[in-house]
């Protein structure tokens, strides 16, 4: 018998290349290395029905560890993410064992400081003396912080960079935003989407130029921004269905997670410190970050949106979706938690390799979200995600 496909190993690099044979001292390795099943050429068995249904309740429920089990709500959850893995294999997608989802080691890389030697206020105040942010987010700010600016001024700002123009009229005029007629000016996109909407759009689109000088052994920035839209496109829609404006909650999920890119440009090895311990041990990553780091992604992102000046709501939203009681509008900030849940949900068939969050007792009652429409808006998001994010990455 031969290998049919490559088997990753506990280092991430392949441990047997597709074709190999398995004689006895291969077999012994491969007993030792956590795998559901070991694809053979030429074996069109099909695994039981029920050793399929056993496997995916096992690889599904390592990812909700950490939400509480009488949660009707994230039992249905749930429910509908061990349906898509079911449906994501009948596909042919092979669900990854323990040690294909063990983050790398970078011990070749430093950090800026190490734990108990520095403060998350060192860490900020050395990132922001070091780079400038692009003149478009300055002019947006302006315009978003004046109470006479015009729709006129939001779209003179827009349209004077391309990229951010380009993309914004992209977004737009995806089926995602559902408009009516094609949108050929940012001055239509403000007329039909709003002036608020846009300009916090282009802020959100004007910082992401700003991440662009990530280690690639780090982070995979694709794959970052992949969930950071899908946690905006969740945001937006949940927004809609508990009724509260989505003016500016697409951009607070876009940018939920950018204090981790913070701390992967200037402290990568703790930060994959933090990696390894939330996949290997099933801990959620900002749990992860406070006992490896002493800090989380929120508590850099509140100091670096101050120091950008960013606009408060948002600030606000970001640096509390994981604790969202502490935010001067809880359900807001709830709806981001939420966001951020299901984007990780919705990637269990897929790409994710982070257990989700969860959410307290006291957020859920605050959002008001009806659980029946998970099914929903999953489907919307599936619908829209591929296309939204070939405008951003």
């Amino acid at each position: 018998m031969r290998i049919a496909k490559d088997i990753i190993g506990p280092n991430g690099e392949a441990a047997f290349r597709k074709g190999q044979v398995i004689d006895e001292g291969v077999l012994e390795t491969l007993r030792g290395l956590d795998l559901a099943r070991v694809p053979v050429e030429g074996d069109k068995s099909a695994v039981s029905e029920e050793a399929l249904l056993t496997r995916i309740e096992s690889y599904v429920s390592d990812f909700f560890q950490y939400v509480d089990p009488d949660s009707e709500a994230f039992i249905e959850l749930y429910r509908l993410v061990a349906e898509r893995v079911w449906d994501a294999v009948g596909r042919g997608w092979d669900i990854p064992c323990r040690s294909e989802r063990t983050a790398r080691n970078v011990e070749h890389m430093r950090d800026l400081f190490f734990k108990g030697n520095a403060s998350v206020e060192d860490l900020v105040r050395h990132e922001t003396s070091l780079a400038s942010f692009p003149g478009i987010y300055v002019r947006l700010k302006k315009v978003l912080d004046s109470p006479t600016s015009s729709a006129a001024d939001v779209a003179k700002v827009v349209t004077a960079d391309p990229g951010v123009s380009s993309k914004l009229l992209t977004l737009v005029n995806s089926p995602f935003f559902g408009l009516a007629g094609k949108v050929d000016s940012v001055s239509h996109a403000v007329s039909l989407v709003g002036l608020r909407e846009v300009a916090t759009i282009a802020l959100g689109i004007s910082t992401i130029d700003y991440f662009k000088d990530i280690p690639k052994e780090l982070v995979d920035l694709c794959q970052f921004w992949r969930h950071s839209l899908s946690c905006a496109v969740f945001a937006k829609l949940i927004a809609k269905a508990v009724g509260v404006s989505s003016d500016r909650l697409f951009t607070a999920g876009l940018l939920h997670d950018c204090g981790r890119l913070i701390m992967y440009k200037n402290l990568p090895y703790a930060s994959v410190q933090s990696l390894i311990h939330a996949r290997g041990d099933s801990v959620p990553l900002v749990e992860a970050e406070r006992e490896v780091l002493g800090f989380d992604h929120q508590e850099v992102a509140s100091l670096l949106l101050e120091q950008w000046g960013f606009p408060d709501d948002l600030k606000v939203i970001i640096s509390n979706h994981h604790n969202p009681e502490r935010a001067a509008d809880s359900k807001e900030a709830a709806i981001v938690q939420l966001a951020d849940n299901m984007a990780n949900a919705a990637a269990i068939s897929s790409e994710n390799m982070f257990v989700l969050p969860g959410m307290s007792d006291a957020a859920w009652s605050a959002l008001g979200f009806p659980k029946e429409k998970f099914v929903e808006l999953l489907g919307e998001h599936d619908r829209d995600i591929d296309d939204i994010t070939k405008v951003f990455v």
